[in-house]
């Protein structure tokens, strides 16, 4: 259990630390039609590190079950885009911690939310998930679920962003493990706002993304290991509590 507190400790610790440059569309130049181009792929790539990853199998909770974690996610960003150059000196893995809570109820429904603040940025975000799985799994069959996301950047003056989701999954528990995927669309609606002479315009973009993940359950304590697939790809791990 020690070791498991101190490696949850670490996660946070490089999550918050490497990031301290503030998300700024307004720094984007160049000609109107290449800042709009800069801001859409800009859009495009934060959105998908800012929406909600699954960090669970495709199988419920059940009505008395529950889950409390931690997230770290890295963000393989291309930092040598000049819309990333435009604003700072981001580095190439953008990590962003989250917590993440989960609740089970009836008839194979899951509710998520999930908070992130990332110290030394003026970034925040928060979110929320509802999972229906319409196949619970058992022995020797898999579980599928059918999941909606919604998340909402905070703190960003110049910017106004939220996601939407929804995706499939499939899962099937192995002892204590329990390998997934699955696939789905973000919605990215992303408007610069408050920015002088602005002539930048809103935009919505729609991502196809897939995913695959394993959990390891120990008891009271799981840890999940997940890949997400997008305009660029997301690693994440996470620690938590629940049964």
């Amino acid at each position: 259990m020690k070791r498991i507190l101190s490696l949850m400790a670490a996660m946070l610790i490089v999550s918050v630390s490497a990031w301290a440059v503030d998300l700024d569309p307004s720094m984007l130049t160049g000609t109107v039609q290449q800042q709009q181009q800069n801001f859409k792929d800009l859009s495009k790539e934060i959105g998908f590190g800012l929406s909600y990853f699954p960090m669970a199998p495709a199988e419920p909770l059940g009505i008395l079950g529950f889950d409390i974690a931690v997230e770290a996610t890295a963000l393989d960003i291309n930092e040598d885009k000049p819309y990333w150059k435009q604003m700072g000196d981001f580095p190439g893995m953008l990590p962003i911690p989250r917590l993440h809570v989960q609740k089970g109820l009836p008839f194979g429904i899951d509710l998520g939310a999930i908070y992130s603040s990332i110290p030394s940025t003026n970034i925040s975000l928060w979110g929320g998930e509802v999972k229906w799985a319409f196949l619970k799994g058992g022995i020797t069959t898999p579980a599928v679920a059918v999941r909606g996301t919604y998340t909402k950047l905070n703190g960003v003056e110049n910017l106004d962003l939220n996601t939407m989701g929804y995706d499939i999954s499939i899962s099937k528990g192995f002892a204590i493990l329990t390998p997934y995927a699955g696939a789905g669309q973000v919605k990215i609606e992303s408007d610069p706002k408050n920015i002088p002479l602005n002539l930048l315009t809103k935009e919505s973009i729609t991502e196809t993304k897939y995913f695959a993940g394993m959990r390891v359950s120990l008891g009271l304590i799981n840890m999940v290991a997940e890949a997400d697939f997008a305009e660029v790809p997301a690693y994440s791990l996470k620690l938590g509590v629940g049964f």
